[in-house]
């Protein structure tokens, strides 16, 4: 097994595609001026107290007050809000954290109207990112994630991952945590700490801690305003899945590239080289085939094996799966055979779905009845199985009566949703297109229309690959230098598979597409 991580960079998106021997697992797309990611810790502001919900909604800067229920404070909330009010007031230098005296924690049981005021100034962090018309949703629980360690001001204790299962390791690793760390805070031991040295650990809790501290140094008053931002979602996605299976990380612009090789130096040294820049003439998500795993599996329907395909609708409340199997039903093989075998192939698909749409909330999936209670306790336990790599908390209900599976999975971000059905580029939805003599010409025309409104000295013009050798038809006198002469432009035309046969698309020198949208 093989992981490798590309990266498109833009001058406005980062696309980040995960691959594992070559089949896309994951994708996530990230503006490049996003705000309110995961992990990012503000402080904000309560604007309103709601005794009904036992929650309160904070301004953090957002367009809508974000959501903090008395649960998520946390329970040492009380000695984080009476730090944050000494720093708040403070004449001269902080009190470190391992010499602050603690508060006790609150009551599980408690009211909100017990611990918040309307204009209180409160520390917060992020739980899930605005979804729909929805805040983002808060917690003043605070944790600062690195690749081995979380660290937790003012929890003092250690946790171990679950996932780490020897258990000498784990007795292993938390003696060493309790020596290592400082007084009043917490640790958690993530899953890749496991065999790692003492020398190692101790570096990354103090350059967490260093972190915490220094946002209160030099702390200045005034809200809302973010306090500790969390490294960008490039750098948190080879955080949270780098491991000795990746084989390659590309990117395609120099920055970043300079970026992520200095992170992975960081985080894991010996990776360094698997870092490479691409520079090649096409699009990099083209070159890895990722663009046409892309429009096969975002669609409403998902082929998956012989035939086999899911059909995958969601509403507001729920998505749901429906199991089909195709033409494999006029197989050989007797009924029952042939329906676990589809509901096993499909359970596969749907974990990777689950994972490439950040599909979140609860999921209902109807597969293929089956009447033998072992082929269904089977599929339950491989579906649990096909889930473990999955990084998002998620519960598995075994087959209800009906042949239903429900599953809810944790939503921290916006489902990812990519239209794949295109309005025709010919026609645009009228069902009528111009001579196909005049493209060209059209072509040009907009081509003309750019230049005047951009000036710009050399374009790429990218197009179906039928398009593309016609417009370089030639060795000296083609089309495409023709028009170079013409319009006073460098006019470079290269083929791109995703595009259909009448559309195009411009680029200037950068690489960053032109919108002709005049």
């Amino acid at each position: 097994m093989s992981n490798e991580l590309v990266i498109d960079a833009s001058s406005s998106e980062i696309a980040i595609a995960l691959l594992e021997n070559k089949k896309l697992l994951e994708l996530n797309k990230e503006k490049t001026d996003t705000k309110f990611t995961v992990g990012d810790i503000y402080l904000g502001k309560v604007k309103k107290i709601m005794p009904g919900l036992n929650a309160a909604f904070v301004d953090v800067g957002y367009e809508k007050d974000a959501f903090l229920h008395y649960l998520d404070l946390g329970p040492q909330f009380s000695t984080l809000n009476k730090f944050l009010n000494i720093a708040q007031s403070r004449k001269g230098k902080m009190i470190p954290v391992p010499k602050f005296k603690r508060d006790s924690d609150i009551n599980k049981e408690g009211k909100i109207t017990e611990i918040l005021k309307v204009g209180q100034t409160v520390i917060v962090q992020v739980a899930k990112e605005p979804i729909s018309t929805k805040g983002p949703r808060l917690g003043s629980e605070i944790s600062i994630a690195g690749r081995n360690l979380v660290l937790m001001p003012f929890a003092d204790k250690v946790s171990v991952s679950s996932k780490i299962e020897p258990h000498e390791e784990k007795e292993r690793l938390k003696n060493l945590l309790h020596s290592i760390k400082p007084k009043n805070y917490g640790v958690i031991v993530r899953t890749a700490a496991e065999g790692k040295k003492v020398a190692e650990l101790d570096g990354e809790l103090r350059g967490l801690v260093e972190r915490w501290e220094n946002a209160f140094e030099n702390f200045k008053p005034g809200v809302p305003r973010l306090l500790i931002g969390e490294i960008n979602r490039t750098s948190a996605i080879l955080r949270d899945i780098l491991n000795g299976n990746f084989e390659n990380i590309v990117v395609n612009e120099e920055n970043i590239y300079r970026e992520v090789r200095q992170y992975i130096q960081e985080i894991a040294p010996e990776k360094s080289k698997i870092v490479k820049l691409y520079q090649g003439p096409d699009p990099i998500f083209d070159k890895f085939g990722i663009e046409r795993q892309i429009k096969s599996l975002f669609g409403k329907t998902v082929s998956f094996k012989s035939g086999a395909y899911l059909i995958i609708e969601h509403t507001e409340a729920l998505h749901v799966i429906d199991v089909n199997s195709g033409n494999r039903s006029k197989s050989d093989s007797d009924q029952e055979s042939n329906a676990l075998d589809v509901n096993l192939a499909a359970a596969e698909e749907i974990s990777r779905q689950l994972r490439l749409r950040d599909m979140g909330g609860i999921i209902v999936v109807d597969f293929i009845d089956m009447h033998t209670n072992e082929h269904k306790q089977l599929l339950y336990e491989k579906m649990k199985e096909f889930m473990v790599k999955d990084r998002a908390k998620n519960h598995i209900l075994p087959l209800s009566k009906f042949g239903l599976m429900q599953i809810t999975r944790q939503r921290v971000r916006p489902e990812m949703h990519i239209e794949t059905v295109e309005t025709c580029p010919s026609c645009l939805g009228t069902g009528k297109v111009e001579s196909t003599l005049l493209y060209t010409d059209t072509i040009k025309m907009q081509l003309k229309l750019i230049l005047e409104k951009f000036k710009l000295n050399s374009i790429t013009l990218r197009t179906h690959p039928f398009v593309a050798a016609y417009l370089n038809k030639g060795l000296f006198n083609t089309m495409s230098k023709s028009w170079s002469k013409e319009l006073g432009c460098k006019i470079i035309v290269k083929e791109s598979l995703s595009n259909s046969l009448l559309e195009f698309k411009v680029f200037d020198k950068n690489g960053d597409e032109v919108d002709f949208s005049l």
